[in-house]
């Protein structure tokens, strides 16, 4: 008996210090406070081990829903890939996350880049940032945000477009049918799931009220009061008027073949049509989902939490961390031919 339990300390103590040791990272994190417009954004900036600086920088956009600035952890492996590659990167609460002040439903796409812009002003003025290699990263949502940044600051040096969405409303329907096609839904649940958008959307056009939405449709299958508001806000957004900010520079498209969010075809073909030439590089990845976790992890929540635990970086698909590495080393290697 006490040979057994001896064994089981054993192997708890061996299993947390996997845990530690996988997730410790190469970088230096500083928790920072961004100051904007009487407000304070509460944030992580995340530095190479060694050196002073000053560093290019990466700014994080992050995606839909209640996202934190390490993103629950999720960006460290990345911030690490960029700090291996000598890069800097900054990221923030969103707005009502963890005692931001503000509520992010309240916010529309130039709201959301607006708020991107005052951030990089606040990062020019830091001595271990190089106010003139600064870049975006974004994800998904992001994708209506980074053109709005770009244009609004023509200081912005690359773009990296994760899972990028274009339109809201094309977006809005392969994600539904997308969805209901995974999940086995028959033929009259997806005629009645399109006829409910439909109402939606007439709704939506029209400026109706969150209490005439709960009328028409009975079931708003999560549609909150301020979920109505902050769509009724963004339901217009279309990247294609703002995506040619983007010309000016390097832009990686990253895309996922299990993406059942974002209609990876039409992103592909929009980009490709509005930034033509050689400085759009577009990166597949067969085997990844939305996130660009890898498909077979995602599917499955216990290897997915076990992942995440033990070794976060294998979350993601073959090569995303090291390609994304590469692709900032272009970059510097680029501006040193300047």
């Amino acid at each position: 008996m006490l040979a057994t339990l001896a064994a089981l300390v054993v192997m708890t103590a061996g299993l947390g210090g996997l845990v530690v040791l996988q997730n410790t990272y190469d970088l230096r994190e500083e928790a920072v406070t961004i100051r904007r417009g009487g407000q304070a954004l509460k944030g992580v900036l995340a530095l190479p081990k060694q050196g002073k600086g000053p560093f290019p920088l990466v700014v994080f956009v992050h995606g839909d829903g209640l996202v934190d600035a390490t993103h629950d952890t999720f960006y460290r492996p990345i911030w690490e890939s960029f700090a291996r590659a000598g890069y800097a990167s900054l990221s923030w609460n969103k707005p009502g996350v963890k005692g931001a002040p503000g509520d992010w439903l309240d916010q529309s796409m130039d709201d959301r880049a607006q708020e991107a812009v005052d951030a990089i002003a606040w990062a020019r003025q830091r001595a271990d940032v190089d106010g003139s290699r600064i870049g975006l990263w974004g994800a998904s949502q992001a994708g209506w945000v980074l053109p709005k940044i770009a244009a609004k600051d023509p200081g912005i040096r690359f773009t990296i477009a994760v899972s990028p969405a274009v339109n809201w409303h094309r977006q809005g329907r392969y994600n539904l049918l997308a969805e209901l096609r995974r999940d086995g839904a028959s033929d009259t649940e997806i005629t009645a799931a399109l006829r409910r958008r439909e109402t939606g959307l007439e709704l939506l056009e029209r400026g109706a009220p969150y209490e005439e939405y709960i009328h028409a449709v009975a079931d708003p299958q999560g549609m909150t009061a301020a979920r109505w508001r902050f769509v009724s806000k963004n339901h217009t957004a279309d990247a294609s008027a703002d995506l040619p900010a983007l010309r000016r520079m390097p832009v990686l498209l990253v895309l996922a073949g299990h993406d059942v969010n974002v209609d990876t075809t039409d992103t592909e073909a929009t980009y490709r049509r509005l930034l033509p030439g050689p400085a759009l590089r577009v990166a597949h990845y067969p085997d990844a989902t939305h996130g660009l976790v890898k498909h077979d992890v995602e599917n499955s929540s216990l290897r997915l939490t076990l992942t995440a635990l033990c070794a976060p970086r294998a979350l993601f698909a073959d090569g995303f961390l090291e390609d994304q590495r590469q692709f900032l080393a272009s970059v510097s290697a680029q501006g040193a031919k300047r």
